[in-house]
């Protein structure tokens, strides 16, 4: 009951206090340039802008983690300010951290870290209109949700999630989890994606009617080393079969993000993983409701994801690298933040001016009366128990 209450009173705010705003534009509306990268760091930004910028390429992709505990407005702020410098558009996935009783899954999410995640990021200066959020991240997976993967909660959670984001901007274009393609069906450890995103409409009916996007990590199962020419529910494809089913459940044609993909050079050479990308680029990804493709990822830095890295350890170029900088890019022409980016200029954030001081007396501060019946509703809302 509490939270059918809170979610009609964000809706009540959003409706009295926010200013008016247009809903997410479509980016498959306008010019643009799908190819993009995932990246661990937001210093690792301008090394992306490159990669994806190139070969006549503009305002291309890249997609970044952020934890719960990593809500640094100045540096947040300055990676937003050099996505607008070097054209680069952030797809921000949010993250919790790792379970501090059992480090091997992460903790599952609240509804407390959704109302921090968009009060933090609606507090930035995004470099163009639409705010890309994905919420979470292969939750058909236990040891990502808590160590019991759970349709029905996680389709709950996204639901509040849309509810909060929408209430502080409409700007925020809201993206499930990208599910695990190659997940089995394993009680509530492993949940095959198909029947997760069945269980999710059956927990929340008509749940992918509320979001603007669909994220797929479309990865070449099995073993992350399939060909492009091999067609699958779990390979490069599984994008095509994830957007069939959903269309059953949702009268909304929903743009597609391929958030994770990417061949293991533990299991193939790395010039073969080029010519797989060179080939999947070409036909299966060349899809017009591919909205972004960005593998995993730029730079493994020596760790465990090292076999995907389109990076060496010191910094060298993989063949894969290559294949991608060479590949045939067009100039993307995102929707501008219209109160920021109307007119591209050169003026940027520093790393202080990131940081709004409050205290300063010449900034003003605007009140509103609430009227009578939002009064009543406020003291109803605060007696409950």
């Amino acid at each position: 009951m509490k939270k059918i209450i809170l979610v009609l009173y964000l809706q009540l705010l959003s409706l009295v206090f926010a200013s008016p705003t247009l809903a997410v534009e479509n980016p498959l509306n306008v010019a643009n340039n799908k190819v993009g990268i995932h990246i661990l760091f937001d210093n690792e930004l301008k090394d992306a802008s490159t990669l994806v910028n190139s070969s006549h390429g503009d305002w291309g992709y890249v997609t970044i983690v952020i934890q719960a505990g990593d809500k640094d407005l100045t540096k947040w702020q300055a990676f937003m300010d050099n996505a607008k410098r070097n054209h680069v558009i952030p797809i921000v996935r949010l993250a919790t951290e790792g379970d501090f009783f059992n480090t091997e899954v992460w903790r599952k999410p609240t509804e407390t870290d959704i109302i921090d995640f968009a009060n933090f990021l609606d507090s930035l200066d995004w470099p163009i209109k639409n705010r890309y959020i994905v919420i979470f991240n292969e939750v058909n997976r236990g040891n990502e949700w808590g160590g019991k993967a759970n349709p029905g909660e996680y389709a709950d959670l996204l639901n509040f999630a849309v509810t909060v984001f929408k209430s502080k901007s409409n700007d925020f274009f809201v993206i499930p989890a990208g599910l695990d393609n190659a997940a089995p069906n394993e009680g509530d450890k492993y949940i095959n994606e198909y029947n997760f995103l069945r269980q999710m409409n059956t927990g929340v009916p008509g749940i992918f009617n509320q979001i603007d996007g669909f994220s797929s990590h479309s990865y070449p199962n099995p073993g992350f080393s399939m060909p492009p020419t091999f067609d699958s529910p779990s390979g490069i494809n599984s994008f095509k079969y994830e957007k069939a089913l959903v269309q059953t459940m949702t009268q909304k044609d929903l743009p597609i993000f391929i958030n994770e993909t990417g061949w293991s050079t533990d299991t193939i050479s790395d010039s073969i993983a080029a010519n797989y990308y060179k080939t999947a680029l070409s036909t299966v990804w060349n899809d017009p409701s591919i909205v972004a493709i960005t593998p995993f990822l730029l730079q493994g830095r020596g760790g465990a994801f090292q076999k995907f890295s389109f990076m060496g350890i010191n910094g060298t170029f993989t063949n894969q690298y290559t294949t991608l900088k060479n590949f045939p890019k067009i100039k993307g022409n995102p929707k501008s933040q219209t109160k920021v980016l109307a007119a591209e200029t050169n003026t940027f954030h520093s790393e202080k001016e990131s940081i709004k001081d409050f205290s300063k007396s010449d900034i003003k501060t605007i009140q509103i009366a609430p009227s009578k019946q939002l009064k009543t509703m406020f003291k109803w809302l605060l007696k409950l128990d």
